[in-house]
């Protein structure tokens, strides 16, 4: 069979980390082996129930059978509006401030392909989530990376960045609560960030992925509770993991009307929106009562405590997280990220994500995901105690 050249654009992007992952889950798992999977992002946990009848219902609606509007329909954005006013007291016109997408992922990648021309510059996190790189590599752009680093709390010091580079610069990405580190933002740092966009007419770009996921009684901030956040950007939100509807494939973005208006132009070329009766279920979830979320995020408060006792009963001292499903946990010594995490899969058949995976400044931790019942946790515990790191590392 003729085998077609793949264009230059394909192959400069990234390689899929995540990809890679799981295709190595996969590998062990058909040797037989009892595999704990904590290496990935995928809940774990069903989505409610009520959501699952409210698509039901709205699959045999004739209306939703047809295309959806192609900048999405008018209820889930009202949805989005109402799910902000309650959840964070921001103000967002539905009309002109919300953008529907396939799941927060595809806006991340969409948004430099919206705002980036060839060689210009976007400000990423190191360590952060993958696939920020895969829309600047799209954009044919670069990216210009700052570390977030534990003395800082994992957020980024804007004053290492070079007036150079942030003249330059017309994206910046930040995710809190953070993948991998777990670590939180506050309503200052976020004011702080206005700031800085705004001196250097940088647009915003902030991954709320994991805005529901806040612990000991702390609700993670939105970016856009900061005075002047719509005018310096936008914030990306998922029901993946508030809901547990990470098949589902939606999300939306909302904030500074130019940048949605951009969103929905270039989408309009790509999709005709999603299925209506997703959206239906999506709008539902948005307006219900949040419970099902609330328990949600106390079953992972449970699982995060558990596991970090566990790891502290065992002599590995990490940082119990404030927010997210991650453990951001420092390897032994003598471990790189990737030998430690190769060695738990070996040893253990126990599963995490290696640190440096998300980039040059996550070397020397693995990321594992709170992505399993407590007794599988409690398991995996007891697996990494047989280990004795102090004996292979010495």
């Amino acid at each position: 069979m003729t085998q077609f050249e793949q264009s230059a654009l394909l192959q400069g992007l990234p390689d899929q980390f995540f990809a890679r992952l799981t295709a190595t889950v996969r590998k062990h798992l058909a040797q037989g082996h009892d595999i704990i999977n904590l290496g990935q992002g995928n809940p774990d946990l069903p989505t409610p129930d009520f959501i699952v009848e409210a698509l039901q219902q709205a699959a045999s609606e004739p209306q939703f059978q047809q295309y959806s509007p192609f900048s999405g329909h008018l209820f889930l954005k009202e949805a989005v509006a109402t799910f902000y006013k309650r959840e964070y007291n921001v103000t967002i016109d539905p009309e002109t401030e919300v953008a529907v997408l396939f799941g927060a992922k595809t806006g991340l990648v969409e948004i430099s392909q919206c705002l980036l021309n060839p060689g210009d510059v976007a400000l990423l996190p190191d360590p952060g989530y993958p696939d920020y790189t895969s829309g600047i590599a799209l954009a044919q752009a670069q990216a210009s990376l700052f570390p977030l680093l534990a003395e800082n709390d994992f957020l980024p010091d804007y004053m290492s960045i070079s007036k150079e580079t942030a003249e330059r610069a017309k994206l910046l990405f930040l995710n809190y609560p953070n993948n991998p580190t777990a670590g939180v933002a506050t309503h200052d740092f976020f004011e702080e960030t206005v700031r800085f966009a705004s001196a250097n007419n940088i647009c915003v770009v902030h991954d709320l992925a994991y805005g529901a996921i806040g612990y000991d009684g702390v609700k993670p901030p939105s970016f856009l509770q900061a005075a002047g956040a719509k005018e310096t950007g936008v914030e990306m939100y998922t029901l993946s993991k508030t809901y547990n509807m990470a098949g589902w494939r939606v999300g939306f973005a909302v904030g500074n009307a130019s940048v949605i208006k951009s969103i929905n132009l270039l989408q309009d070329h790509l999709y005709v929106s999603l299925f209506g009766a997703i959206q239906q279920a999506a709008a539902t979830a948005l307006l219900s009562d949040q419970n099902e979320v609330k328990e949600l995020v106390a079953r992972y408060e449970k699982r995060r405590n558990v596991f970090v006792n566990g790891l502290k009963r065992i002599g590995l001292e990490v940082e119990a997280p404030k927010g997210s499903f991650f453990v951001w946990m420092p390897v032994p010594q003598g471990f790189t990220s990737e030998s430690f995490a190769d060695y738990l899969l070996k040893e253990a058949h126990l599963v995490v994500a290696p640190g440096n995976g998300f980039g040059q400044y996550g070397e020397g931790y693995v990321r594992i995901g709170l992505l399993a019942e407590e007794d599988r946790l409690e398991e995996a515990i007891q697996r990494m105690a047989k280990l004795r790191f102090a004996s292979i590392t010495s």
